[in-house]
C-alpha cells in the first residue's frame, strides 16, 4: 500500500513533541504516586487535553472539556459501589448475586452513559460531538453477542467486532452531523484468517526451527510449581514463540480492519474519511517502542506515545464534501452556547474501558 492518502485527502495532523509531553506527563505520574492515585483523574484530563489540542484537521484542532472533578466523582462511584456489593455479598451471599445481576443488566445504561459524556466533553473547532446510542442497542452489542461468542467458540468474533465500531461510529454526531459506516463482514473475517494463517505458520516453523515439544512444556511448568528452574528454557522458549505468533497477528488484524472501517465511514454532508496504515509498519512501531521504553524503565514512554500518534495521524485522512468553513459555521449554529455551557455541567465518567 502507498504511504500517501489519495488526492483529495486532507491528512490528520499531530503537533505534538516528546520533549513537551514528557513535561506533563513526569508531573502527572509524580502526582498521582504523591496523592496515592487521586490526582490520576486530573491526570487523565490533562493527557486527552495534550493529545487534543495537538491534532489538527486543515488548521482546525480537537478539544476535550471535562474536569479532573467529573472523572474523580465518577471513579469514586465505581469504588464505592465495588466496595457496598463486596460488603453485602460477605453479610449475605443471595443479596450479593441479586445485586451483581442487577449491575449486570445495569452495564449497557453505564456504557451508553460514558460515551455520551466523553463525546460531549470533546469538541472540533468549537464544535461537540455527541452520541445518541440507546440502552438496548448496548444491550445487544456487550451483553448478546459475546454470550453468541462464546457459544461458538469465538468464530463470531468480526461479527461482534463490526457490531461494536458500528454501535460506535452510527451514534456519533458531529453538532447535528452524524456518522455513518458501512462494511461488509468480508473485511473483518479477512482479516481475522490472516492473523490465524500468521500464528499457525509461524508456529509450525518455530516449532520446527526450535525444536520446541509442548510435552516438555509441560513437565516444565510442572517443575517450575515444584520450585526447581531446570524447565526454564523450555518455558522462555515458549512465551518467545508465543510473542512472535500472536503479537504481529494482533497488528496484523488491527491494521486491516481499521483501513476498512475509516474507508467506509463517512460524516454527514458527504465528508469521508480514509486510512492506509500497514501491519508492518503498525508492528515496528509497537515492538521498537515496547523495546526502548522497557529498556528506559519507562522514561521513553512520553516518546512512544507522541511517536504512535504522529504516525497514525499521518495515515488518517479526511476528504471534504464542501468547505470545512460552511460546514463547522453551520453546525457550531446548530448547537448553540447553551448546549456548550451545559455539557460542561452535567454527567460523568464512570471510567469504562471502552
Amino acid at each position: 500500500m502507498s504511504d500517501s492518502l489519495p488526492s483529495g485527502a486532507k491528512p490528520f495532523q499531530f503537533t505534538g513533541n516528546a520533549k513537551e509531553w514528557f513535561g506533563i506527563w513526569i508531573v502527572n505520574l509524580l502526582l498521582s504516586i504523591v496523592t496515592l492515585g487521586v490526582y490520576s483523574a486530573w491526570a487523565k484530563v490533562r493527557t486527552k487535553k495534550y493529545f487534543h489540542n495537538h491534532t489538527y484537521i486543515e488548521g482546525r484542532n480537537f478539544d476535550y472539556h471535562a474536569t479532573g472533578k467529573q472523572i474523580f466523582i465518577g471513579r469514586l462511584i465505581v469504588i464505592v459501589a465495588v466496595v457496598v456489593l463486596q460488603v453485602l455479598t460477605t453479610i449475605s451471599p443471595i443479596i450479593g448475586i441479586v445485586l451483581l445481576l442487577g449491575l449486570l443488566v445495569a452495564y449497557p445504561w453505564l456504557i451508553v452513559r460514558s460515551l455520551a459524556f466523553n463525546a460531549r466533553m470533546t469538541s472540533f473547532s468549537n464544535v461537540r460531538f455527541g452520541f445518541v446510542g440507546s440502552v438496548g442497542q448496548a444491550f445487544l452489542v456487550f451483553l448478546v453477542y459475546p454470550l453468541l461468542m462464546a457459544l461458538t467458540l469465538y468464530t463470531t468474533f468480526p461479527i461482534w467486532d463490526r457490531a461494536l465500531k458500528r454501535f460506535s461510529i452510527n451514534n456519533h454526531k458531529l453538532g447535528q452531523a452524524k456518522f455513518s459506516m458501512e462494511v461488509g463482514l468480508g473485511p473483518f473475517y479477512k482479516a481475522l484468517l490472516v492473523a490465524i494463517a500468521w500464528i499457525v505458520v509461524v508456529g509450525l516453523v518455530g516449532v520446527s526451527l526450535t525444536g520446541f515439544n509442548f510435552t516438555e512444556f509441560a513437565y516444565a511448568m510442572d517443575s517450575l510449581e515444584n520450585g526447581s528452574t531446570q524447565g526454564a528454557p523450555m518455558i522462555a522458549l515458549f512465551y518467545v514463540l508465543f510473542f512472535v505468533a500472536f503479537l504481529p497477528a494482533t497488528f496484523l488484524y488491527q491494521a486491516l480492519t481499521r483501513n476498512a472501517v475509516y474507508n467506509n465511514t463517512s460524516l454527514e454532508g458527504g465528508h469521508k474519511f480514509v486510512s492506509n496504515v500497514t501491519a508492518p509498519a503498525l508492528l515496528w512501531l509497537a515492538v521498537s517502542n515496547m523495546v526502548v521504553v522497557i529498556f528506559t524503565l519507562f522514561l521513553m514512554l512520553p516518546w512512544a506515545q507522541v511517536r504512535m500518534a504522529r504516525y497514525l495521524a499521518d495515515h488518517t485522512g479526511f476528504i471534504p464534501g464542501g468547505s470545512m468553513d460552511d460546514f463547522v459555521t453551520q453546525q457550531q449554529k446548530a448547537g448553540g452556547a447553551m448546549g456548550d455551557a451545559f455539557t460542561d455541567l452535567e454527567g460523568i465518567d464512570v471510567g469504562l474501558p471502552i
